[in-house]
């Protein structure tokens, strides 16, 4: 017994299609594990002086449909490798998600690609893996 309870963090990134692979292939080194997909999206905050402007209904909702998008192709993704479709999208700052959502399901395992979808935001506020690996209470596999 290896893990019995993997959570891969997915945002559609080549990276994380890898970590995706290696939580799937991990899973199967163990009968019984559970492999549990978390898309966490958050929609685009612009800050002006000390508060928060509006951000057109418009980008919301092609925020929203690019995570039902990668949502999707996470699932294909899964049926493709012969395991269970079991993905969940979530909304909220990606890193503090990715730690709620493995400690409220009692997670053993958080599998995160090195790099994601994230550009100048992560460059000036840190990466999410960085962040995960610094706040899990379980082990994190970064995968490249």
């Amino acid at each position: 017994m290896l893990f019995q309870n993997i959570l891969v963090a997915y945002d559609g990134s080549k990276a994380a299609n890898k970590a995706l692979d290696k939580a799937v292939a991990l899973s199967k080194l163990s009968p019984g594990t559970q492999l549990q997909v978390l898309h966490a999206y958050d929609y685009p905050r612009l800050y002006v002086a000390e508060g928060f402007a509006p951000v057109p209904a418009s980008i919301n909702k092609e925020v929203y449909e690019l995570a039902e998008q990668i949502v999707l192709e996470a699932e294909q993704r899964l049926e493709a490798a012969g395991a269970a479709p079991n993905v969940s999208m979530v909304q909220g700052s990606p890193a503090e998600t990715i730690l709620d959502y493995a400690k409220e399901r009692g997670v053993d395992l958080i599998v995160i690609g090195s790099r994601g979808l994230g550009g100048i935001r992560q460059f000036v506020l840190g990466s999410v893996s960085h962040n995960v690996v610094q706040h899990a209470e379980v082990p994190v596999l970064i995968v490249k």
